[in-house]
């Protein structure tokens, strides 16, 4: 482990997928999750931009106008208890070969202003079996009356929470 809490292999992996550059009015984190099933599986529903909702238990309706491909928009609603109802979100990045799915987020009725993700798919060995290391990253505007601090706080919290309230990915990855 590094002074940060990850291990070489997640700095590694962060430090060559999730190349994010914070502006002076932003602020950056990233969630390492280990997920108890093998990549081809926790990909097939990560890649899945028209259906976030599949693992994501805040999303309760996604549309996509046109085809799924880079530039693609999708229309997300949230389910009600979050500070947001919809959003607007960008297709960035959708990388197969790698298992790397990035978005933007260009509108909505939230907080998040220039908002960007990054999520990465590593196999690893758990417990003896295939396995997969999650990474997702993200930069955001502080907005105005907050500190990095508590903006990155909050939205690792934010997302930590939702994860865990979901059983993370690996809930109904599990049920199979």
């Amino acid at each position: 482990m590094n002074g940060n809490g990850l291990s070489s292999m997640e700095s590694e992996y962060i430090r060559r997928h999730h190349r994010h550059e914070p502006a002076e009015n932003q602020c950056s984190s990233a969630l390492v999750k280990h997920i108890k099933a093998p990549v081809p599986l926790v990909w097939s529903l990560v890649r899945r931009f028209d259906q976030p909702q599949k693992y994501k238990p805040f999303i309760s309706r996604c549309v996509v106008q046109g085809n799924l491909e880079i530039g693609s928009l999708r229309e997300v609603d949230v389910k009600s208890g979050l500070p947001a109802t919809t959003s607007t979100e960008r297709l960035e990045l959708l990388d197969d070969d790698e298992h790397i799915l990035s978005m933007r987020i260009i509108g909505g009725d939230h907080r998040l202003r220039n908002y960007s993700s990054i999520i990465s798919l590593h196999p690893e060995i758990i417990d003896g079996r295939p396995g997969t290391m999650v990474i997702e990253s993200y930069v955001v505007d502080v907005p105005e009356g907050n500190t990095k601090d508590e903006t990155c706080y909050f939205s690792l919290a934010d997302v930590s929470e939702r994860l865990a309230v979901a059983g993370t990915v690996t809930e109904p990855i599990d049920r199979m």
